[in-house]
């Protein structure tokens, strides 16, 4: 096809023509000029009158707007056409044409002789996975269409459905970065479009702006033409109250709609979720309406106030364009299309009208080439003997250039001799200096943890047991940190993958790299002066298991798993450490901006159990066991009664009492606490504190992200 020098997108609603002209520019596409027609009568209303109704529109578009040199595409409804998205098997390339035509002969509701059909594929460079979406409408509608714009001479060269259209300006405008549903409220219908990443979904409903309007007709007992003024008028209007309240029940007739669609939507792509709406149409000028959505679907709708394309440098027609943005949607889709620029770039063109354009436009070439030819016979004989003749006078020029690449190649040789001279040894000496490469490792993963852990309030920090009991205990901003088990992991990737992950904090079966050799004999050289697989703290262990060893591959990542014993008095217990801890770990995740430095970080944080400390019987035993351990160690550690005269120097302070839980030491003289199950500093019962484990699979040789990966999201 020839290369157009601008191109129209033209959108016959069921108000007014709509269209926008886009030239190519130093930047891209830039809209040079634009058209909005309103018909005489509304076509839905208009009976046998459609037809001359729309043929008038373009007469008077024509004859605004020379078409010479340029192209048009022009716009069919979303509910007289058929769409419909597949996912195919996978297949070679060469195969998806046969498939996609079994696939439209079951799919589509009328022998494919009977359709004009075409097909798009959308599939992600990231994914394997194709899917297709297969679009048709009768050849009839297609043909009688079309026929109103051949008829006034117009270039037709696309013809698409107005949602694949409207979903074409968004992504070239760079508006669909997260899953996106588009509203576009025309007339007769909605077309609801869901854009999510490389893929579109598509539905139809038969609520539109004439619902609104006939509300109004049957509420005020109004013509169609009264009514349709009320409701453009009613923001400023003294009975604006009974306007909405006459509109209300198709305010919630769209919602309803809409909330079906996205539930449909939502059991079909289950790892999908809609984040934002964005509110195109004329109708969403009608107050209200974009607020009353943002309420009642729980998500930000928006509406656009420009297009990339900017707007028409006629600064007359500025404020006009900005005032109808929202109806040109479509008709800047069209003409993006139109363009060569649209990511869909099916069409519904008759596939006569292509082949006879096709042929027009290499008509001009035929000459030219047969031309050639006659002057390509006579001049080959005599173009033979003149290369003949180059060749040979070239032939110093070829020995010198034989010569050069032997001295080359004998160079190379050398050179590869000199570079692998020496390799143990540089081996050796790499593996030396990677030794202080994670020598800070733990005291920086220690430091992490410790500053994850909530700052308690200032009295509880205080030690002062009456300042800190002035604080209710389940009130206490404060988690101890009782102590950490961890297991170095050879191969973290499928720990990471693994849908049963707690069970690595009871000992779990640990999956392993092969080690590589090298000079230090297949040992880690990372892991320090002592075996990180052995447990610090070995707690509710139920099993060890032997490691499963797996191949190691250029994605297995090493690590360790950490097993944090947790306890706190706040009465929020699970729900508290992982609004305070568990939030922090996480936030130490691979996009954190220290990951240069540290070179290791926090890729998965779950909770693994939480109890209060009485429901777990072996915990309690392990307290009154220490308990009574102490106690004993405590008498024989206590001296003889003394005093002045009985071996014991005037005025020397009594001895302390041995406390085994490292806590405020309490005179010797004082009385033995018979309840072990107390907090040595407050006398507080710590049986309702919580005990909760967590377990934290920390990624070491990681790499920081380049600029790029960040930005995309990778």
């Amino acid at each position: 096809m020839a290369i157009a020098r601008f191109a129209w997108g033209i959108d016959i609603g069921n108000r007014a023509l709509k269209a926008i002209k886009l030239v190519r520019n130093a930047e891209g596409l830039r809209v040079d000029d634009f058209e909005v027609i309103e018909h005489e009568q509304v076509l839905s209303n208009a009976g046998d009158n459609r037809e001359s109704l729309i043929q008038q529109s373009l007469a008077n578009f024509v004859q605004r707007h020379p078409m010479k040199g340029g192209i048009a595409a022009i716009g069919v409804s979303g509910q007289q056409s058929f769409a419909r998205f597949i996912k195919l098997p996978p297949v070679e390339p060469k195969k998806i044409p046969e498939i996609v035509r079994f696939e439209a002969i079951q799919q589509i509701p009328f022998p494919l002789d009977d359709v004009e059909w075409t097909y798009q594929l959308f599939q992600s460079p990231e994914s394997p996975d194709v899917e297709v979406g297969i679009f048709a409408m009768r050849k009839e509608l297609v043909n009688q269409h079309i026929g109103y714009f051949t008829d006034v001479d117009i270039n037709v060269q696309v013809v698409q459905t107005n949602p694949l259209a409207v979903y074409n300006a968004m992504l070239y405008d760079g508006r669909l970065r997260d899953t996106t549903m588009i509203i576009d409220m025309g007339g007769e219908n909605t077309d609801l479009i869901i854009a999510d990443k490389d893929s579109v979904w598509l539905r139809s409903i038969s609520i539109g702006g004439n619902n609104f309007t006939e509300a109004l007709v049957k509420a005020f007992k109004l013509n169609f033409a009264k009514a349709e003024e009320l409701k453009r008028n009613s923001a400023t209007s003294k009975y604006a109250r009974q306007i909405f309240q006459a509109m209300r029940p198709i305010f919630a007739d769209l919602v309803a709609e809409i909330q079906r669609s996205i539930g449909f939507y939502a059991s079909v792509h289950r790892d999908s979720r809609i984040k934002r709406i964005m509110a195109l149409g004329g109708t969403f000028r009608l107050p209200g309406l974009q607020k009353y959505l943002q309420q009642n679907l729980s998500l930000d709708v928006e509406r656009i106030d420009r297009f990339a394309g900017g707007s028409p440098p006629d600064a007359k027609l500025a404020g006009t364009f900005n005032e109808n943005l929202l109806s040109l949607v479509t008709a800047y889709g069209l003409a993006v299309q139109a363009m060569g620029e649209g990511a869909i770039s099916s069409s519904l063109l008759p596939a006569h009208i292509r082949r006879a354009k096709l042929w027009q436009d290499k008509t001009k070439w035929f000459a030219g080439a047969a031309a050639l030819i006659v002057v390509g016979t006579g001049i080959g004989y005599g173009a033979s003997y003149f290369s003949q003749w180059q060749f040979e006078q070239a032939k110093p020029l070829r020995d010198r250039i034989g010569t050069i690449m032997t001295q080359a190649t004998r160079l190379d040789r050398e050179w590869s001799d000199i570079e692998s001279s020496g390799a143990p040894d540089r081996q050796q000496i790499a593996a030396i200096k990677s030794l202080e490469k994670y020598r800070a490792l733990w005291p920086r993963l220690l430091s992490d943890i410790t500053h994850a852990l909530p700052r308690p309030q200032v009295a509880v920090a205080s030690g002062d047991p009456a300042k800190i009991k002035s604080i209710p205990r389940t009130d206490r901003q404060q988690v101890i940190l009782n102590a950490i088990g961890t297991r170095y992991v050879a191969e973290m990737t499928t720990v990471l993958a693994d849908t049963d992950f707690k069970k690595y904090a009871a000992g779990g079966a640990l999956p392993t790299a092969a080690p590589s050799p090298g000079v230090w004999g297949g040992a880690d050289p990372y892991r320090g002066g002592m075996d990180p697989s052995e447990e610090m703290y070995n707690y509710d262990q139920s099993s060890s298991g032997a490691p499963v060893p797996v191949a190691a591959t250029p994605a297995s990542k090493r690590g360790f798993l950490l097993t944090l014993h947790l306890t706190t008095p706040n009465a929020g217990g699970y729900g508290f450490i992982d609004k305070t801890v568990i939030k922090e770990l996480r936030a130490l995740s691979e996009d954190s901006p220290e990951l240069e430095k540290k070179r290791y970080y926090i890729a998965k944080v779950e909770i693994v159990s939480a109890n209060r400390i009485r429901e777990n019987p072996a915990r309690m035993s392990t307290i009154k066991a220490g308990y009574d351990a102490a106690a004993v160690l405590q008498k024989e550690l206590s001296p003889a009664p003394a005093g002045p005269g009985a071996g014991e120097p005037a005025g020397m302070a009594p001895p302390e009492r041995f406390d085994p839980f490292g806590n405020a030491a309490a005179p010797a003289g004082a009385a033995p606490v018979e309840n072990p199950y107390v907090d040595r500093v407050t006398d507080e019962d710590l049986r309702e504190d919580w005990e909760v484990r967590v377990l934290v699979a920390v990624v070491i040789d990681a790499a920081p992200k380049t600029v790029e990966a960040v930005a995309s999201g990778q």
